[in-house]
């Protein structure tokens, strides 16, 4: 049976208790054509895990509640819901610090609730899992409101953006296509009325944003899914190359549990080294991801990434 069906068997008893029909594990297994077992399988469930106030009239051959006040939750939870509601709380929780604090605390406090009645300890919540995110840049809650509204009503967007690209601070006037968390920074996908194209801007090097009246049509072919399926890391782009690492053998028994994109091609050579190859838009982030991996890994191709890795090894070689 699935879930939504027992606890159909659990509303039914409930009511059938608070009504003060005294029912019990025949009636329970009669009403739903279950066995007597699972019917006090239920009961107990009810008991134990929904802390229904359950107690047994010998004298009535039924069950009633101590506590008349009580209230069934009214929400059950699979163990695999409970999971992943877990999660979401969790991550939720770990955002609100920063950015949405009121509104998603609500949110939180709602799941947090639902969480106590279906867990036997609640500290168990919060010591079951956490996130760690590293090297994010922080937003500032205004303008991460602004711009989600902007993205929600469809309006445009004024702001002065401070790029690492240019000294001073630029204009823009853009169109919110979409706003995604990314290694723990928020990025707003967007098309910009000044360079005529889609551009990614990372929210917290906004500034002075206002949500204007104007309101915008999200163009038919574009679909944010696919956008962000398109190449590896954050940049995006119609321009693709495709990109071949080769992981030394000790790497490469680390780089084979990791999924870089969904697209990926992996060879493996008699040495025990690996190769990979995925689409990438821009060289900028793959490159700093290679430079991670030291002399663990050699860029096969394009020859302009590989350009770039072996002058950057060239300038690191300088300092040391």
């Amino acid at each position: 049976m699935g879930s939504k069906n027992v606890y159909e068997r659990f509303v039914w008893f409930d009511d059938r208790v608070k009504q003060k029909k005294y029912p019990n594990t025949t009636s329970l297994a009669k009403q739903f054509e279950i066995s007597i077992k699972t019917a006090q399988r239920d009961i107990e469930f009810m008991r134990d895990r929904l802390n229904c106030p359950l107690f047994y009239d010998a004298s009535r051959k039924g069950y009633f509640y101590e506590d008349d006040t009580f209230s069934l939750p009214l929400i059950y939870l699979s163990s695999e819901e409970l999971s992943s509601l877990l999660i979401a709380r969790k991550f939720l929780q770990d955002i609100s610090e920063r950015y949405i604090g009121d509104e998603l605390s609500s949110v939180i406090q709602k799941i947090t609730a639902i969480l106590k009645k279906h867990m036997v300890e609640e500290s168990l919540i919060d010591e079951a899992l956490s996130f760690q995110l590293i090297q994010y840049s922080t937003a500032p809650e205004e303008i991460f409101k602004r711009v989600l509204e902007g993205c929600l009503q469809r309006k445009s967007l004024h702001f002065q953006y401070c790029s690492p690209a240019y000294e001073d601070a630029t204009v823009r006037t853009v169109n919110p296509y979409h706003l995604l968390n990314y290694m723990g920074t928020w990025h707003l996908i967007a098309y910009c009325h000044t360079k005529k194209n889609l551009r990614n801007f990372v929210v917290g090097r906004m500034r002075d944003l206002k949500v204007l009246d104007a309101t915008f049509s999200m163009p038919r072919d574009f679909h944010i899914k696919e956008y962000l399926q398109s190449a590896f890391g954050i940049y995006k782009g119609k321009a693709i190359n495709q990109v071949t690492l080769r992981f030394s053998p000790i790497k490469a028994k680390r780089i084979v549990e990791q999924i870089w994109h969904k697209d990926q091609k992996v060879k493996y050579l008699k040495d025990g080294s690996l190769e990979l190859t995925f689409p990438v838009a821009n060289f900028a982030e793959i490159a700093m991801e290679i430079l991670k991996h030291g002399s663990g890994v050699e860029v096969m191709k394009p020859k302009a990434l590989r350009d770039i890795i072996k002058n950057e090894a060239k300038n690191i070689l300088k300092i040391y």
